[in-house]
């Protein structure tokens, strides 16, 4: 099944780009995940962290 699929896919022009897009968006979505979670303040943190806990 997979030889099916793979020969189809040699057929077209160009499809070698969609498996390098792919993994640039993984990589940057994540590295750009980690940087705002890294620049999140300490003191709002444990204000959210809090929210659970918190009874009203």
């Amino acid at each position: 099944m997979f030889e099916q699929i793979k020969h189809n896919m040699e057929t077209i022009a160009g499809v070698e780009i969609y498996p390098i897009l792919s993994l640039l968006i993984f990589f940057f979505f994540f590295v750009g995940l980690g940087i705002w979670v890294a620049s999140y303040k300490k003191d709002k943190i444990d204000e959210m962290s809090q929210i659970p806990l918190n009874e009203k």
